[in-house]
């Protein structure tokens, strides 16, 4: 049994020093998974908290609403809607080639959202139904993908060489009204950490160059990491992919904490070895194979291998090398909750 929520454990974990256990810990946990483990839909607040504490959780994400195309203009190649796999529900996809902002015209034209705009609503649902023990983990993000989303990635790549001003121009509109909702969010009772999502790489290296990135994201980052400290709030980054070329910038940043760390991508063990002293890891359980398409034994294995290589000496929460999707299966994820809660008290020995 998990016990009450105990968010300092997670505080712990995350800011590199050893709690009594290795803590859980998801970006995102689809509704697919948490029926089952609840027995209903997962379709309230009070439902997603009740399933948190049942789960062994120690904090609730929470993500206020910002719409970016409030007027829905369709990209100007048309919408691709689809499913990823037969489990899915129809997505409508970002394009490719060209999208909403393809120049200055259309960024003049855009209907872009304010600071004023943004809805905090989830947050102060969150905070009337919190679990005692359990704290709010404010979440939002992708400066850089809602800039290439909007304009379309080969529109936003050619850009960056052509007229890197219009993504300049981009990012401005984009990142004023984010990092004004990390500051909101800062001030609002129940938060116990900042969590800024935005995957900047794949499996075989950065989406684009390191310069861009060091030009136009890694600043708006740090501006929310230097609120963070100012407050004494950890700051937590999810990105994928392989980033050892921007290691030392992420940390820089002000991050505390960086997950998934995808098993494809970098070695877990490795990232701790040679940054553990200052950034804590979070994640790693396979998606490719073990939490989809093994077994629940495998799971457990898996979990205890991490346990066992990652988590002595503190700075680890366990989880998925991304998030719980729809697709994977709820045997093997009841599987790696339960084996977390049973072999991960310190000192580890499973």
């Amino acid at each position: 049994m998990p016990g009450k929520p105990d968010f300092e454990r997670f505080r712990t974990a995350v800011l590199r020093e050893t709690p009594d256990r290795v803590p859980l810990g998801e970006l995102i946990i689809d509704n697919v998974v948490i029926q089952p483990w609840v027995g209903r839909p997962c379709d309230s607040m009070e439902v997603y908290m009740e399933f948190l504490v049942a789960a062994g959780y120690d904090f609730a994400r929470v993500t206020p609403h910002i719409d970016f195309n409030p007027d829905k203009v369709p990209p100007k190649e048309g919408l691709r809607i689809g499913k990823a796999h037969e489990k899915d529900w129809d997505r409508t996809w970002s394009p490719e080639g060209q999208g909403v902002i393809t120049s200055w015209d259309d960024l003049e034209r855009h209907r872009w959202p304010t600071p004023d705009d943004v809805d905090y609503a989830p947050l102060h649902d969150a905070y009337a139904c919190l679990p005692d023990g359990m704290k709010i983990v404010a979440h939002h993000g992708d400066i850089f993908t809602t800039a290439w989303a909007l304009m379309g990635f080969e529109t936003f790549c050619f850009a960056l060489a052509e007229d890197p001003d219009l993504v300049a121009a981009v990012y401005e509109r984009i990142g004023r009204v984010v990092l004004r909702a990390f500051e909101v969010m800062a001030t609002l009772p129940g938060i116990g950490a900042m969590w800024y999502s935005d995957d900047i790489a794949y499996t075989e290296g950065l989406l684009v160059s390191p310069a861009h990135f060091r030009a136009e994201l890694f600043p708006r980052m740090k501006a929310i990491g230097d609120m963070c400290r100012a407050k004494n709030i950890p700051f937590l980054y999810h990105t994928d992919g392989v980033l050892w070329e921007v290691m030392e910038d992420i940390i820089d940043c002000g991050v505390d904490c960086i997950q998934p760390i995808e098993p494809k991508a970098m070695d877990i063990v490795e990232v701790k070895r040679r940054y553990g002293d200052r950034l804590s890891v979070m994640g790693n359980i396979d998606l490719g194979y073990t939490l989809t398409r093994g077994t629940p034994e495998e799971t457990a294995e898996e979990v205890r291998e991490r346990l066992r290589t990652v988590g002595p000496g503190g700075g680890y929460i366990l989880g998925s090398s991304n998030t719980i999707s729809n697709y994977v299966l709820y045997d093997n994820y009841r599987a790696m909750v339960e084996t977390t809660l049973a072999s991960g008290n310190y000192p580890i020995s499973c």
